[in-house]
């Protein structure tokens, strides 16, 4: 098992804390294909040949785990043991509450081989796997102003932010370089962690 890297903050994100690091230089987004995807407000989980994972391998059980440990059973077993499909477990509400899920698990990267893999090939793998992606905001090229005008256009009472990739593949290890994201200002509303407060479960669109 392996823990999934951490996206470091864009320059004008203002959910960052001291313990989050920034982007040091957009250098790496300053592309013809650029790709800007909701950022979901769940638990960052992998899927594999194996099982799943929280991001951390040695999480300790949660009941809202249990709907993602059944669902990633469907799936792990059509997986070959070099890739790895990660995304955001959305089964209990943290601090964004949602209603018209289209599913639990939305998937964001798709790596084979610890190459994060081009977007249009992810989404091509998640039709095959059954994975509903993150919703998709914006696809083209990087200009001037492009993640201002995306971050206004927000809703910041229903969405946690946003997070901007290269549509192009690249090493595991670039992910700093590679992908951005940027988070509301006080996220987070309350004092208890989700995990040690009642799980309060999000809605399907479906239901």
């Amino acid at each position: 098992m392996r823990k999934y890297g951490r996206t470091f903050h864009l320059p004008i994100s203002p959910g960052a804390t001291s313990d989050d690091k920034r982007m040091v230089s957009l250098e790496g987004l300053i592309v013809e294909a650029l790709v800007i995807t909701e950022k979901m407000d769940g638990e960052n989980t992998t899927i594999h040949a194996g099982g799943s994972h929280a991001r951390s391998p040695d999480s300790r059980y949660h009941p809202s785990r249990d709907w993602l440990k059944a669902f990633a059973a469907g799936v792990s077993p059509q997986m070959s043991e070099s890739e790895r499909i990660v995304g955001e477990n959305l089964y209990a509400r943290h601090s964004v509450s949602y209603d018209r899920l289209p599913s639990y698990f939305l998937g964001f990267a798709w790596i084979v081989d610890e190459i994060v893999q081009p977007w249009d090939a992810t989404l091509a793998r998640f039709s095959e796997l059954g994975i509903q992606p993150v919703p998709t905001l914006y696809r083209g090229a990087y200009r001037d102003g492009l993640l201002e005008e995306i971050a206004a256009a927000l809703d910041l009472d229903r969405q946690e932010g946003f997070v901007a990739r290269d549509a192009r593949s690249f090493p595991e290890d670039e992910i700093p370089r590679r992908m951005g994201k940027y988070v509301r200002a006080d996220h987070v509303q309350s004092d208890i962690h989700w995990t040690k407060a009642p799980t309060v479960v999000n809605g399907l669109a479906q239901s």
